[in-house]
C-alpha cells in the first residue's frame, strides 16, 4: 500500500464518514470493520485491475476452478498479512482507539463448503494466487452455509449459518455480467441448411448473477478472482397476485427460484431436494461455461478454445461441465460434434475425490431427462458412441461396465472420465486404488489420462498466519524465504539437536495449548491441564474416519486410571460436523460428548484424561487447533481416505502423526520416515481383501480380546449415565459388520497410543520428530500441488 501510518488514518476516518455514514465517536464494532475492509479494498481492487489489464494483454492462458465449495476461511487478517501492512494497520488502528483484533473476531468465515473438499479449493486458489498463475475460481454464493453447529445435551443442532451478516464486503456484485441458465421445457430438431438443428423450448430460465471476490496473492501484486453466482428470479414478484392480496403467491415463483443459492447441500433424503441439488450443480456449470466464452470471444476464435482455456471439475459435482459445453458449443457456436468433442475433451480435467460409493454420484435418469432435456439428449449420445468403441475393441462385458448410463441412472464419475483429458487421484495410493480397483476399466481404456496429484495446503494460511510465534522463530533462524519457497523449511533439520531452538519450540507449543485452553474454558467451561498431551482429531464426522475408534481407547484408558496404572495425562479435543442425515454419525458425537460429562467430572481421574468437544469446526477455529495440538490422529480405515489435508496442518505445526498408512499418511511416512511417525492397522490391500473375500467376523474379535469386550460393552451396559439403548446401533454396528474395522484395528490402536506416550516423555526425542516434521512438510504445500497441475494438466504459466 503505496502510503503511511497518517494517510491511512485520513483515507479510514473518510470510509467511516462517507459510505458507513458515521465518525469514530459513535461507530459501531461493525462500523469500524466495514471502514477498514473499504480502505483495504481501494488499493487491493487497483491490484486487481490491473492483474486483468496484463492478462487480457498477454492473452495467456487462464484456469478456471469448479467446485461447489469453497472454505477460505475469514479474509481480513489474510488480505493485511498479504499486503504487507498489517502492522501499520495495527498501529494505525490502536492510535484511533480501535482493537484490530476485535475487528477480525467479528468476521465471519466465508461458509461455502461442508468440509475437505472446500478447504482444499480455497488452498488451491491461494497458490495459484501467490505463484501468479491465471486462473478463477468458480462456485455458488450461498446465503447459508452448510449449517451452524450447537451441542445441546450432547446432541448435535443444526442452525442456520447467515455467514454474510458481517457484511460480505470483499466481493463485488456485476449485474452486468448475469447470465440466462434453462431448466424444463422440451427440445425440437428440425433441419436448416441440411444440417440438425436443435431448439429449445417451454423451458423456464433463471437468471445468474456474479459476485466476484479478488483473491491475493502473497505479496506480489497479482490478484485473481473467486466467481460466485446467486439464483436471481427475472422479476421480484408476480403483481396480478400481489393486487388480488396472494402476497405469498405472489412471491412463490422468486423463492423457488433463489432457493437454488439459499443453502449448500440440501439433504437429499426426498425427492425435492434432489432435484435441488441437480439445479445447484447445473446451475454453477451453465452460468459459469456460458461466462468464460462470452469473455473468451471478445478476442479470440472458438475453434481454438481449448488453447487458451482449461476447466477444472473439483469431484463429480460440476461434471455436467462436459455436456453443457457440448450443448453451447454445438447448438450455439455451429460446431459439428467431433469438433466440440475435441475441444471439450481438452479443455476439462477431473480431480476424484473418493472411492466411497455413495459420494460416486449418480443421478436417476428421468429427472436429468426432465430438468435438463437437450444436456440430457447429449449425455445419452456420448454414452452412445463411447460404449459403441469399447464394445467393438474389447467386447460386451467391458462395455456394460463402463457404460454411463445403466439401470436407469447415469453415471457422473464414468461422464468425468469419458469427458476430460486428465482424470487425478489425490495421494499416490488413492490413484493406485483407482487404477487397479475403482477405475480399473477405465484405465485399461485411457491409462494415458490417469495420474496423481497429492493434495497440499496453504502454508501461508496454517503456519504463517495461524502460527505467527512458529513463524518467527523459523525465520528467525532460516530467514523469511520459506514463505515464498516452502522447500526451504528443510534447512530446519540442522536444528534438530539445537538445545536453543528446542526450547523455544517448546515454549512456544506451550504458549499456544495455553491459549487453546482458555477458548476450551470460554467455550465448553472444562479446564484442561496444558501439560498433559493435546490429542486432536478434527474432521467431518464420517464412521470411516473412525472417531469411534478414538472413542473406544478413551473408554480403556479411564478404566486404567481407575485401576491405578500408569497413564500421562492426555487431553483428547473432537471437533467436526456430522452430516444433517447421517445418525450414525451423530451418534458418535453425542457418545463422545456422553463420555466426556462422565470422565470430566469424575473425581479419581483429576487430570489424567479430559474429553472436549469444540462445537461449530470451521477454518478459523482449526487456525487455532494446529498450533496447539501435540498428536494427530489420522486413523481413517486404510484405502477410505483419499488424502486428507488436516494431517498435512498438524504436520506443518509440529504435531506428531497417529495413524494408518492411509491416504497421505503413506507420503507423510515416506518424507519424514518411520521414527518420526507412529502408524498401525490393517494396510489397504488387506482392507480390500477382506472385502473381497467377505472373510471377517467381529463378533469372534470380540469374544477372543478382553480389553475389547469390556470397552464395546460399556456403549450399552449402563457404564455411560444416560438410557441403555442410546448407542444400541453403535454397538449392533461394531458386532454385526464392523464395516470399517474398529475392532480388528483396536489391539494395536492401543499399542500405538503407548507408543505415543513413551515418545512424549523423552521432551528431546520429542522436539526432534517435531522439528523434523515441521521441516518436511514443504512437500505437501499446496504451492508443489499447483506447479504440478499448471504444468502436467493444465499447461498453464505464470504471468512475470
Amino acid at each position: 500500500m503505496g502510503f503511511n501510518k497518517e494517510y491511512f488514518k485520513k483515507v479510514y476516518l473518510n470510509n467511516l464518514c462517507t459510505l458507513c455514514e458515521t465518525n469514530l465517536e459513535e461507530a459501531t464494532l461493525l462500523d469500524k470493520y466495514n471502514a477498514l475492509v473499504y480502505t483495504i479494498r481501494d488499493d487491493l481492487y487497483k491490484k486487481w485491475v490491473n492483474t486483468n489489464k496484463i492478462r487480457k494483454e498477454n492473452n495467456v492462458k487462464k484456469v478456471y476452478y469448479f467446485s461447489l465449495e469453497f472454505l477460505p476461511g475469514k479474509l481480513l487478517d489474510r488480505n493485511l498479512i498479504y499486503l504487507g501492512i498489517k502492522d501499520l494497520c495495527n498501529e494505525a488502528l490502536e492510535e484511533m482507539g480501535i482493537s484490530l483484533k476485535e475487528l477480525e473476531e467479528l468476521e465471519e468465515d466465508a461458509a461455502l463448503g461442508n468440509g475437505g473438499l472446500g478447504r482444499l479449493a480455497a488452498c488451491f486458489l491461494d497458490s495459484m494466487a501467490s505463484l501468479q498463475l491465471p486462473g478463477c475460481g468458480c462456485g455458488i454464493k450461498y446465503k447459508y452455509g452448510l449449517f451452524k453447529q450447537k451441542i445441546i445435551n450432547g446432541y448435535q443442532v443444526e442452525e442456520e449459518d447467515n455467514w454474510l451478516k458481517s457484511g460480505g464486503l470483499w466481493g463485488i456484485t456485476k449485474i452486468d455480467k448475469c447470465v440466462e441458465v434453462k431448466f424444463g421445457g422440451n427440445v425440437k430438431s428440425i433441419y436448416e441448411n441440411n444440417k440438425l438443428i436443435f431448439k429449445e423450448e417451454n423451458y423456464h430460465s433463471i437468471l445468474a448473477e456474479p459476485y466476484d471476490v479478488p483473491v491475493l496473492g502473497y505479496k506480489n501484486e497479482f490478484v485473481n478472482t473467486l466467481r460466485l453466482w446467486r439464483a436471481k428470479s427475472k422479476k421480484d414478484f408476480d403483481f396480478d397476485y400481489f393486487s388480488l392480496g396472494e402476497y405469498l403467491k405472489a412471491v412463490e415463483e422468486k423463492v423457488d427460484i433463489e432457493s437454488i443459492s439459499y443453502v449448500l447441500y440440501p439433504d437429499d433424503n426426498n425427492y425435492k431436494n434432489k432435484v435441488l441439488r441437480l439445479k445447484q450443480q447445473y446451475f454453477l456449470v451453465s452460468a459459469s461455461i456460458q461466462s468464460i466464452i462470452n469473455e473468451y470471444k471478445k478476442s479470440n476464435k472458438i475453434n481454438s478454445f481449448h488453447e487458451k482455456i482449461a476447466i477444472h471439475i473439483n469431484d463429480t459435482h460440476p461434471t455436467l461441465a462436459i455436456p453443457e459445453l457440448m450443448r453451447i458449443l454445438i447448438d450455439y457456436e455451429g460446431l459439428s460434434w467431433q469438433e466440440a468433442w475435441h475441444i471439450t475433451v481438452n479443455t476439462i480435467s477431473y480431480t476424484n475425490h473418493t472411492i466411497m460409493p455413495e459420494a460416486l454420484e449418480k443421478w436417476p435418469l428421468h429427472m436429468v431427462k426432465e430438468l435438463l432435456p437437450r444436456v440430457y439428449m447429449i449425455i445419452e449420445e456420448i454414452n452412445k458412441r463411447f460404449y459403441e468403441r469399447v464394445l467393438r475393441e474389447k467386447g460386451e462385458q467391458k462395455a456394460k461396465n463402463i457404460a454411463i448410463i445403466f439401470n436407469n441412472e447415469i453415471n457422473m464419475a464414468k461422464l468425468a472420465i469419458v469427458g476430460s483429458h486428465s482424470v487425478n487421484g489425490v495421494a499416490k495410493l488413492h490413484t493406485n486404488i483407482l487404477k487397479s480397483e475403482v477405475m480399473r476399466d477405465f484405465y485399461d481404456i485411457y491409462p494415458e489420462r490417469f495420474n496423481n496429484k497429492t493434495n497440499g495446503i496453504t502454508h501461508r494460511r496454517f503456519l504463517l498466519k495461524s502460527n505467527t510465534k512458529l513463524s518467527n522463530l523459523i525465520s528467525e533462524s532460516i530467514g523469511d524465504c520459506w514463505i515464498k519457497s516452502p522447500k526451504e523449511l528443510k534447512k530446519l533439520e540442522s536444528f534438530a539437536e539445537d538445545k536453543s531452538f528446542c526450547e523455544k519450540l517448546q515454549c512456544i507449543k506451550k504458549e499456544n495449548k495455553i491459549e487453546l485452553s482458555k477458548i476450551i474454558k470460554d467455550s465448553t467451561g472444562i479446564i484442561v491441564d496444558e501439560n498433559s498431551i493435546f490429542d486432536v482429531q478434527i474432521k467431518r464426522f464420517h464412521l470411516y474416519k473412525r472417531q469411534l475408534l478414538n472413542v473406544l481407547n478413551i473408554i480403556y484408558m479411564y478404566n486404567e486410571v481407575l485401576q491405578n496404572r500408569d497413564v500421562f495425562p492426555r487431553t483428547f479435543i473432537f471437533s467436526g460436523k456430522a452430516a444433517r442425515g447421517y445418525y450414525e454419525a451423530k451418534q458418535v458425537i453425542k457418545l463422545i460428548n456422553a463420555l466426556g460429562e462422565k470422565i470430566n467430572k469424575d473425581s479419581r481421574v483429576k487430570d489424567k484424561i479430559k474429553v472436549v468437544f469444540l462445537e461449530n469446526y470451521r477454518v478459523s477455529l482449526s487456525e487455532r487447533i494446529f498450533p496447539a495440538a501435540d498428536v494427530s490422529e489420522q486413523i481413517s480405515t486404510a484405502s477410505k481416505e483419499a488424502s486428507g489435508t488436516g494431517n498435512m496442518k498438524f504436520m506443518m505445526n509440529g504435531a506428531i502423526t497417529l495413524g494408518t498408512l492411509d491416504g497421505a499418511n503413506v507420503e507423510i511416512l515416506e518424507a519424514v520416515g518411520k521414527e518420526n511417525i507412529v502408524t498401525f492397522g490393517l494396510k489397504a490391500e488387506e482392507v480390500l481383501n477382506y472385502y473381497k473375500n467377505r472373510n471377517y467376523n467381529p463378533f469372534e474379535v470380540y469374544n477372543r480380546e478382553p480389553i475389547i469386550k469390556n470397552s464395546v460393552d460399556k456403549l450399552v451396559n449402563g457404564f455411560l449415565d444416560i438410557n441403555r439403548d442410546e448407542f444400541k446401533v453403535l454397538y449392533n454396528e461394531l458386532l454385526r459388520r464392523d464395516e470399517y474395522f474398529v475392532l480388528k484395528d483396536f489391539m494395536e490402536y492401543i499399542k500405538a497410543q503407548k507408543k505415543i506416550e513413551q515418545l512424549y516423555k523423552n521432551t528431546n526425542v520429542w522436539n526432534k520428530i517435531s522439528i523434523t516434521n515441521i521441516a518436511n512438510s514443504a512437500r505437501f504445500s499446496s504451492d508443489r500441488t499447483i506447479k504440478e497441475y499448471a504444468k502436467e494438466i493444465w499447461n498453464i504459466e505464470n504471468i512475470k
